[in-house]
């Protein structure tokens, strides 16, 4: 019985060492990498791994769980708690090679397993900083492909790109992404995929954009007081080695305004605000005196940044800032800009009685995702309206004194207030000298109505008495005895 019983043990030993074939894992330079864990019956047993051909003693742990670690290895290395996986941190070029695991219990019998890995290095090319507009080519180097092997992309975002419109994946591995933005900044990540287990290669991505555009227009009103903030700025600071300097990458820039037709001004036409000069250092040359503020400029985050206090009609339209670098390359950032405004007819100041309208308006139709709001002086009689939209007109059939004071007017998009405007009514009576200078001019009117009905029926009675003596004719009866008749004398 016990020789059968050591028989038994012999064969499964050398079962469980069959199974130490080689297999590969792949891995990154500079990257950590697990060597799969290994399924083994009792946790009792010696593990010992060994690296190269020389097979040269890593790390050794013994039965009751004591380690011992190759000092040229020991930052690197670690056994896995929960089983026999080895851990190697920042993979070097030259560890590329063979890793044997040795396996050894010796309850009852002395079995033993060996198993040989190879690490297989896999790789990413950097690449160099990019535009935003231009495309990215990115390519998944495997030093050994065997039938089976996977490759796929991640983005810096670590959305596959397979379900991305832009991306295009080559049969080598190779990645193509057309019109990169500055959502595209950041790690990009190569995943490998062989025998169920993943292994995964990063590269940084540096891609130079504005900040993102506005989708919708920048909304302000008509103030003394309003503060227009016009934001261009770099989503990330420039690479010092893109091109030596961030101010030698910069070849100029410019800010421009195209009037709205809403402004007043003509349509198309393009005004320069100011102009970037390259310096270094960089500064801003301004060509017109809108009380722009370009102070946000710094030479650390290239803040382009502007600002104008003391918002007008005048200031509608569209923004554009432009950064011109080398190789006639641009970036730009357009923004629209909508100013509220409110006014009165006939004016800031009514009588009492008198109809006013009060109109709040960007200078042309509200679009249909957006309202006014009106907010009467807190002790007006005309309370403000709840019903939605609000009516951009809203009119006072008579003013009274309570409809005097300040008017506020809010541009609201579903439940976010926009921007507000304010003005302010004045109730006055009607001044005596006023009422006076009407009774003159009615009493004058009157007269000199009365002054021409007057002459006009003169006129008539001249004509009616005069009209019979110009057409009257003379004739007489004659005694001579001539025919019976009249005769002209």
């Amino acid at each position: 019985m016990n020789y059968v019983s050591g028989f038994l043990s012999i064969v499964i030993a050398l079962f469980i060492s069959s199974t130490g074939a080689e297999d590969v894992v792949y891995g990154q330079v500079g990257g950590t990498v697990t060597l799969p864990k290994l399924k083994w019956g009792s946790e009792k047993v010696t593990v010992q791994w060994y690296f190269g051909m020389d097979q040269k003693s890593l790390i050794f742990r013994n039965a009751q769980g004591r380690e011992t670690i190759d000092p040229e290895w020991k930052d690197r290395l670690s056994l896995s708690k929960t089983d026999f996986s080895l851990i190697i941190n920042k993979i070097r070029l030259e560890d590329f090679k063979s890793f044997k695991c040795e396996l050894k219990d010796f309850r009852p019998t002395q079995m033993t397993s060996v198993t040989t890995f190879r690490l297989s290095r896999v790789s990413v090319q950097p690449v160099s900083p990019l535009l935003a507009g231009k495309n990215l080519n990115l390519n998944c180097d495997v030093k050994e492909i065997f039938e089976g092997t996977q490759r796929r992309w991640l983005s810096p975002q670590k959305q596959d790109l397979n379900k991305d419109k832009r991306a295009q994946i080559g049969n080598n591995g190779g990645l193509t992404v057309m019109n990169v933005t500055g959502q595209d900044n950041g790690e990009w990540t190569c995943v490998v995929t062989y025998q169920g287990r993943e292994a995964y290669a990063n590269t940084p991505v540096t891609v130079i954009d504005l900040s993102p555009a506005h989708t919708q227009p920048i909304y302000t009103s008509v103030s003394s007081l309003s503060l227009l903030h016009l934001p261009c700025f770099f989503s990330i600071p420039l690479p010092l080695s893109w091109s030596g300097s961030q101010e030698k990458s910069i070849q100029g820039g410019r800010w421009t305004f195209t009037p709205s037709p809403a402004a007043g001004s003509l349509t198309g036409a393009v005004q320069t605000l100011v102009n970037l000069s390259p310096g270094p250092p960089l500064a801003w040359v301004a060509n017109q005196k809108r009380g722009l503020d370009v102070s946000a400029l710094q030479r650390k985050n290239l803040n382009l940044s502007l600002s104008k206090k003391g918002v007008t009609e005048g200031d509608r339209g569209d923004y554009t800032c432009a950064v011109e670098f080398q190789r006639d390359d641009t970036l730009k950032r357009e923004m629209r800009v909508e100013v509220l405004q409110v006014f009165t007819s006939p004016g800031p100041v009514a009588f009492l009685g008198q109809e006013v309208n009060l109109t709040c308006t960007l200078g042309q139709p509200l679009t249909s995702d957006l309202e006014v709001k009106w907010i009467p002086p807190h002790h007006s009689s005309l309370l403000p309206l709840d019903s939605s939209p609000h009516p951009t007109l809203l009119t006072i059939p008579e003013a009274t004194y309570g409809n005097g004071g300040r008017w506020r007017c809010e541009l609201w998009r579903n439940k976010t207030k926009l921007t507000s405007v304010e003005i302010t009514l004045k109730i006055e009576r009607v001044p005596m000298d006023v009422w006076l200078l009407v009774t003159i001019c009615a009493a004058a009117v009157i007269f000199v109505l009365l002054l021409i009905l007057t002459v006009i029926l003169i006129r008539r009675h001249r004509q009616r008495v005069m009209m019979p003596r110009r057409g009257k004719r003379r004739f007489c009866n004659c005694q001579d005895p001539k025919p019976k008749g009249f005769y002209r004398n």
